[in-house]
C-alpha cells in the first residue's frame, strides 16, 4: 500500500528542526537484532509459542490484518474512553457529533484503523452493526471524575464476559502503577485478563503511573523512561498481550525519588550509562525492552489535542515509536476533536509513517 499523506518532503517538514535527529539516529544502547520486531509474521513468530489459545491467536491475527496497516505487523488504534476519563463535555464539545457512538466507530472505519478501543457503552450501542466489520477492544475500567473531590482510581465498569458477549476480540484496562490503589487494580486486572484469555480475547494494558511524588519541581517523572519501563515490565508480567504507554520525555525517576525521604525501589547505573541516552528514540527503546524485548508489542499514546500542531505531534510520536521498535500508535483526541475529514487525514498520516520504507528501525 502506498502512502498518500506524507509524500515527498512532507515528513521532514512536519518534523521540523528534529527531522535529521529523528530520522538519522542510530541507537547504540540495545541493538535492534535483540528485539522481537514487528512484521507480517509476528503472531506466528512470537505469540504462537506462548500459552495463548488458538482463539486468542486468531483474534490477534485479525487485529494485525485489519485496516490500512493490515499485514505489516503495525497497528493504529482509535481509543475513545475520554467520555468517562475526562467527561463527555471536555471530550466531545469540540465536535458534538461524536457524542453518538456510531460516528466514533465510523471514524475508525474511515480512518483505516486496525481497531477501536472504547467503553462497554459505546461499543455495545452499535455492536450488532460493526463488531464483524472492525475489531472491538472493550476498555474494562475507568477513572471516574464526577466524585468530589476528584481522585485518581481505576474502577471496573465492565467484565470480560460482557465484552465477549458483544463480539469483542480484545479487552483493555488501565493500572495506575505507584498509586495508593495500585495493589487492588493489579489484582482486578489480573483476574480480568485471565478471564479474557479464557474467553479467547487478547489483552491491552494502559501501564500508567500516578503519584504526586512523581512530579519534582518542573520535571514530571510520570514520563520518565526508567519508571514507565518498569510499569511496562509489570504489565507484561500480568500477561498483557499489548502494552500501551505514554511517550517518555525524561529519565532518572528512580534517582530523583531516592533523593526524597527514604529509599525508593531499585535501579542500576547501567540503565543510565548503557541502556539509555537522552535521545527520545533510545528512551522509548528502553520502554520496549521492558516488554520482554518486544514480545509484548509497545504502542505509544498520541496525547492530548493541541490544535494546529496535532498532525506534527502525531507524526513525531509515530516516528519515535517505529524507530525504537514499537508497534504503533493509539491516538484519540487528536482525531475526534476535529471534523471527520481532518481526523481521517491525521490517522492516515500516522499510518503512513509505519507504511514508509524510509522510516527504519534505529
Amino acid at each position: 500500500m502506498t502512502t498518500d499523506v506524507l509524500s515527498g518532503s512532507r515528513l521532514e517538514e512536519l518534523l521540523g528542526d528534529e527531522a535529521e535527529s529523528l530520522l538519522q539516529h542510530r541507537s547504540t544502547t540495545i541493538d535492534a537484532s535483540l528485539l522481537h520486531l514487528p512484521g507480517p509474521d509476528f503472531v506466528d513468530r512470537v505469540f504462537s509459542i506462548t500459552d495463548r489459545s488458538p482463539t486468542v491467536l486468531r483474534n490477534l491475527q485479525w487485529l494485525f490484518d485489519h485496516g490500512r496497516l493490515g499485514g505489516t505487523g503495525y497497528v493504529s488504534i482509535l481509543p475513545v474512553d475520554q467520555g468517562i476519563e475526562h467527561s463527555g463535555g471536555a471530550s466531545f464539545a469540540p465536535n458534538p457529533k461524536y457524542f453518538d457512538p456510531e460516528n466514533l466507530v465510523e471514524l475508525a472505519v474511515e480512518g483505516g484503523c486496525n481497531a477501536i478501543a472504547s467503553t462497554v457503552g459505546v461499543l455495545g450501542a452499535v455492536s450488532r452493526k460493526y463488531a464483524d466489520r472492525l475489531p472491538f477492544i472493550v476498555k474494562l475500567n475507568h477513572n471516574e471524575l464526577l466524585t468530589y473531590p476528584n481522585g485518581a482510581d481505576q474502577i471496573m465498569f465492565a467484565s470480560a464476559q460482557r465484552a465477549a458477549d458483544m463480539g469483542a476480540v480484545g479487552v483493555g484496562a488501565t493500572i495506575y502503577f505507584g498509586s495508593e490503589q495500585s495493589d487492588r487494580q493489579i489484582v482486578e486486572v489480573s483476574r480480568a485478563f485471565e478471564e479474557a484469555h479464557r474467553l479467547g480475547m487478547f489483552t491491552v494494558l494502559w501501564c500508567y503511573l500516578r503519584n504526586n511524588a512523581f512530579k519534582q519541581g518542573d520535571t514530571d517523572y510520570h514520563l520518565a523512561a526508567d519508571l514507565t519501563g518498569q510499569a511496562n515490565h509489570l504489565g507484561v508480567t500480568l500477561q498483557a498481550d499489548i502494552i500501551k504507554q505514554k511517550l517518555p520525555e525524561t529519565n532518572g525517576g528512580y534517582l530523583a525519588l531516592n533523593k526524597l525521604n527514604g529509599a525508593y525501589g531499585k535501579t542500576s547505573k547501567l540503565v543510565y550509562e548503557q541502556l539509555t541516552t537522552d535521545h527520545p528514540i533510545d528512551l522509548t527503546r528502553y520502554q520496549l525492552i521492558n516488554c520482554y524485548m518486544g514480545r509484548s508489542p509497545l504502542i505509544n499514546s498520541g496525547g492530548a489535542s493541541s490544535g494546529a500542531t496535532d498532525l506534527a505531534e502525531a507524526v513525531r510520536t509515530a516516528v519515535i515509536n517505529k524507530r525504537a521498535g514499537g508497534t504503533g500508535l493509539i491516538s484519540g483526541r487528536k482525531a475526534f476533536q476535529r471534523p471527520l475529514d481532518e481526523g481521517v487525514e491525521l490517522l492516515h498520516a500516522i499510518q503512513d509513517v509505519y507504511l514508509s520504507p524510509d522510516v527504519t528501525i534505529a
